[in-house]
C-alpha cells in the first residue's frame, strides 16, 4: 500500500467517508499479507519508496498470479520479472488489465506510477543486449521515471553513441547494458556527470563466460561514477536508477 493510499483512507475517515472498522480492514494486511506460500510486503513503499516486485522464476504460474493480484488489489502498481507466457495466462485470469512484455520478460498489473520527475537513460551496446535493457527500461518507466532508450551504440562504432550524447547527458541516471568485453559503461562514465549503473549481459562467445568477463571489466572500470549490478540484472539497475533519479528531481 502506497503512502498516498493510506492518507486517502485517513482523510476519508476524517471527513466521514468511512468507518474505523472499514479503515482497519484495509490496513489489516500491513505490514505484510500471508498467502501461505508467500508473505507480501505491502508496507515496502512506505519504507523504501518503491513496492515489492515479484521474481517469477522458480514460482509456479499460479503463485506468481496470486501474488501479483494481491499487490494490485492493494492499489499498488504490480510488476513481475523473469515471467513467461504461462505465468501471464494465470495472472490474466485474476487481473483483467494485466500486460505481458515479452522482450523484457515482465508482467505488469495496473497503470504505471505517477511521474516522479526523474529521468533515466537506458543505453544498450548491441541489439542482442535488448532483453536486459528492456527489463531495465520497463522497470524505471513503470515506477514513474521518464526513460530515454539509446540502442545499438557499442564501442565498435562510438560515433553512434556520440550522435545521441545530448539525450544521454540530459538524464539524472544512466543505465548501460553490455556483453562481450563490457567496455561501454567506462566510455559513458567518462562523458556524463551522473551515476552510471553498468549491467553486464551474458551475451558473447566462450571466453565471455556467460557475462563474467563483462562483469569483471565493469567492476574494474576506470570511470569513478560507474557502479555495477549482477549479470543480466536489468531490473536491479532500473530500480536503483529510479530511486536516484526521483530523489535528484526533488532536490
Amino acid at each position: 500500500m502506497q503512502r498516498e493510499a493510506i492518507l486517502a483512507l485517513l482523510r476519508g475517515l476524517q471527513s466521514g467517508g468511512g468507518t474505523p472498522e472499514s479503515v482497519a480492514d484495509r490496513l489489516a494486511s500491513l505490514p505484510y499479507e500471508d498467502l501461505g506460500f508467500a508473505n507480501i510486503d505491502h508496507h515496502r513503499p512506505l519504507r523504501s519508496g518503491l513496492p515489492e516486485v515479484v521474481f517469477a522464476a522458480g514460482k509456479t504460474p499460479e503463485q506468481t498470479a496470486a501474488i501479483l493480484s494481491r499487490i494490485h488489489a492493494s492499489g499498488t502498481p504490480a510488476l513481475a520479472r523473469r515471467a513467461d507466457a504461462a505465468a501471464f495466462a494465470a495472472t490474466l485470469k485474476l487481473v483483467k488489465e494485466a500486460k505481458f512484455h515479452e522482450s523484457a520478460r515482465c508482467i505488469t498489473c495496473g497503470e504505471p506510477a505517477a511521474s516522479n520527475g526523474g529521468r533515466v537513460a537506458v543505453v544498450c551496446a548491441g541489439t542482442s543486449d535488448l532483453p536486459v535493457a528492456d527489463e531495465a527500461a520497463l522497470t524505471a518507466e513503470f515506477f514513474g521515471a521518464a526513460v530515454t532508450r539509446v540502442t545499438d551504440v557499442g564501442v565498435a562504432g562510438l560515433h553512434r553513441l556520440l550522435a545521441r550524447l545530448d539525450a544521454v547527458r540530459a538524464a539524472d541516471a544512466v543505465i548501460v547494458c553490455a556483453g562481450m568485453e563490457g567496455a561501454l559503461p567506462s566510455v559513458v562514465g567518462g562523458l556524463v556527470a551522473v551515476p552510471v549503473i553498468a549491467v553486464p549481459t551474458s551475451v558473447g562467445y566462450g571466453a565471455s563466460f556467460g557475462g563474467v568477463t563483462a562483469l569483471l571489466g565493469m567492476l574494474n572500470s576506470c570511470s569513478p561514477n560507474v557502479t555495477v549490478v549482477n549479470i543480466d540484472n536489468g531490473f536491479g539497475a532500473g530500480y536503483v536508477a529510479t530511486l536516484y533519479a526521483s530523489r535528484r528531481a526533488r532536490t
